[in-house]
């Protein structure tokens, strides 16, 4: 499917039960000066700007980001674009948790310390008053919930976060209900937006996290919707990883992704993607959009074109019928569910 800007203008969905609206596909900004091994920035303050207009051309309005992207500097980027624009049509999420302060571990996790000075860190960087969401960005095991709860709600009472966000590489549906069984008791605010990792290849959180989310009213907000690039169609059985391949930068991606398994499941999202005229990302995309419980994926991009193309996903319609099939190219790791 070949896509312009002019021929995407991305809905708004409901976020959860927050009463806030979101794009139907967010932004991710986790590239934003990020650094290779070798030393390269992979996207550079003015392409992170192009990539920023080409989202708000498209009708995007909801950009995510973290305090430690880039080092800080997808905030300040983020907060630059914003300065020439009216900051209240867009809604800005970010993320605290690891460690920023080389031997000092109480620059790490959720406890009151490290929060209320990333907190403001980061608002200092987005040149803002205010976040709309806050994610802690992994769960902290180190600091009782009830702590990490209070201290999270005093920052929505003090208006430097409207809500609160978890996000998670692994299912923690416990650890969230619990923390929102003691928010509720107290009068707290409680988590409402969830981001786990989910796709077509990644299927972890089907079960009891989705169970649960969908009990809270959660919204869900996945991150790697294509599988670390997998999704895209750029890996074959034949060829595995090449020399410019990023993902060869990790050791765990070809013991992850590049399983018989994945490129069977891959075959069928290719059959999919021919029959309604897109691309395998843009299917993969659509299938996640097509999801029950899932609110809004979060698509990222090296470049305007790339992005383009992701965006666009959300043109693609697919039937109940190729749904089903792309769910059950593979098996969830709970059977029937």
């Amino acid at each position: 499917m070949m896509s312009t800007l002019e021929d995407v203008d991305l809905d708004f969905v409901p976020l959860g039960e927050t009463g806030l609206q979101t794009s139907e596909l967010q932004f991710g900004t986790w590239r934003f000066g990020k650094e290779t091994e070798e030393g390269n920035v992979e996207i550079g303050e003015e392409r992170a700007h192009e990539l920023l207009d080409a989202y708000e051309e498209a009708g995007g309005r909801f950009i995510d980001t973290a305090d430690v992207y880039g080092g800080g500097k997808s905030e300040e980027w983020i907060g630059d674009w914003l300065s020439d624009r009216d900051r209240e049509r867009f809604t800005i999420a970010s993320k605290i948790f690891w460690q920023i302060r080389e031997g000092d571990p109480n620059s790490r996790g959720t406890n009151r310390k490290n929060i209320r000075h990333r907190i403001d860190a980061l608002l200092d960087r987005l040149d803002t008053d205010y976040v709309d969401v806050l994610y802690i960005h992994r769960w902290d095991d180190d600091t009782p919930t009830r702590e990490m709860m209070k201290t999270l709600n005093r920052l929505v009472e003090d208006g430097k976060v409207h809500y609160l966000g978890a996000s998670t590489m692994r299912p923690n549906a416990w650890k969230v209900a619990k923390a929102n069984e003691i928010a509720r008791a107290e009068g707290w605010e409680p988590f409402t937006v969830s981001q786990p990792r989910y796709n077509l290849v990644d299927r972890e959180i089907e079960g009891d996290y989705l169970e649960m989310t969908r009990s809270y009213g959660m919204a869900v907000c996945p991150w790697s919707p294509l599988g670390q690039g997998f999704l895209t169609g750029k890996y074959t059985r034949e060829e595995g990883l090449t020399g410019e391949s990023r993902a060869a930068e990790s050791s765990r991606f070809e013991a992850a992704y590049l399983t018989e398994e994945n490129f069977d499941l891959h075959d069928e999202l290719d059959a999919v993607a021919d029959e309604v005229g897109a691309s395998p990302a843009q299917t993969a995309l659509a299938w996640l959009m097509h999801r029950d419980g899932v609110t809004a994926p979060i698509v990222g991009a090296r470049t305007v074109d790339q992005l383009t193309e992701n965006l666009a996903a959300a043109t693609v319609d697919l039937s109940k019928e190729q749904v089903q099939r792309l769910t059950e190219a593979k098996a969830g790791p709970y059977a029937g569910l």
